[in-house]
């Protein structure tokens, strides 16, 4: 079986303070773009995960994918698989492409093994692997809170409108991303200001708390957003914590400038997944 785990973007996102356990708590709407990896699943005699496209940094036997595959296989039993993992979206780069390949993996096993997971137990599952991974089950735009895991849909609708990521190739990692970042008041901002008719506001009203810090070290993010701005996006911002900048658009626009300074770019119209 093969599935096609794509991105995620936040449109906003707030940092709200350190939790006791560590982590922080956040508030941001999530929400899936097209930009995908290529997963298949086949049976084998053993379990083997294979990958091509972009290296994927550190051992293979920790990689998201075979957590998930284990983590099921303590409750179910699953015979030996052969994992397939085609990767395109940019590692590090605040898009949740890890995060969508664990998910992903949970979901395909599940199919191709009828195991009758639900999906409340699916994302059970997968938030034992990550912040993001439980997401990425539903995959349809959701307010994020605590740590990204608690989930609340949101009626936000930008298909037929087009995103363009840029990504610069800069790794950030969490330590820098969280090094004196900007605690948030809690938002005062309704899900109206979501709605694809204030898209023009979001400019004002939305922001990315690691992205201010994070410019000042890193300038080539701000003349990315300005090149965005430039070719006329509605909305642009750095998501996650970076290093990827994308921009919404009416229309499909000329990248090849942003190409040709060697940044990864990808384009796509936006749709319901």
């Amino acid at each position: 079986m093969i599935a096609f785990p794509n991105a995620k973007i936040n449109i906003g996102l707030n940092i709200l303070g350190k939790r006791p356990d560590g982590y922080h708590n956040i508030y941001s709407c999530y929400y899936p773009v097209p930009w995908c990896d290529v997963l298949e699943i086949i049976e084998g005699e053993k379990l083997e995960f294979h990958t091509s496209g972009i290296n994927i940094p550190g051992k293979g036997s920790e990689n998201l994918c075979l957590k998930a595959y284990k983590l099921l296989s303590r409750d179910f039993d699953l015979p030996p698989v052969r994992i397939y993992l085609h990767k395109t979206i940019p590692i590090g780069a605040g898009l949740g492409g890890g995060s969508a390949d664990a998910a992903f993996t949970l979901k395909l096993l599940n199919d191709k093994y009828e195991l009758k997971i639900t999906i409340e137990q699916l994302e059970l599952y997968a938030a034992q692997l990550g912040s993001d991974c439980p997401f990425f089950i539903r995959n349809e735009p959701a307010i994020a809170t605590e740590t990204g895991q608690n989930l609340k849909k949101v009626d936000i609708d930008l298909s037929g409108l087009y995103v363009v990521l840029v990504n610069p190739a800069i790794h950030i990692s969490t330590a820098e991303a969280y090094a004196n970042v900007s605690i948030s008041d809690p938002p005062s901002i309704g899900n109206e200001i979501l709605s694809r008719s204030q898209i023009n506001s979001w400019k004002e009203m939305l922001h990315n708390d690691f992205e201010a810090k994070l410019i000042k070290t890193h300038q080539v993010l701000s003349t990315i957003k300005n090149s965005l701005y430039e070719l006329g996006a509605h909305y642009a911002s750095m998501t996650g914590s970076g290093s990827t900048i994308y921009g919404i658009f009416t229309n499909k626009v000329e990248v090849t400038p942003l190409q040709n300074l060697g940044y990864t770019v990808y384009q796509d119209q936006l749709k319901r997944l």
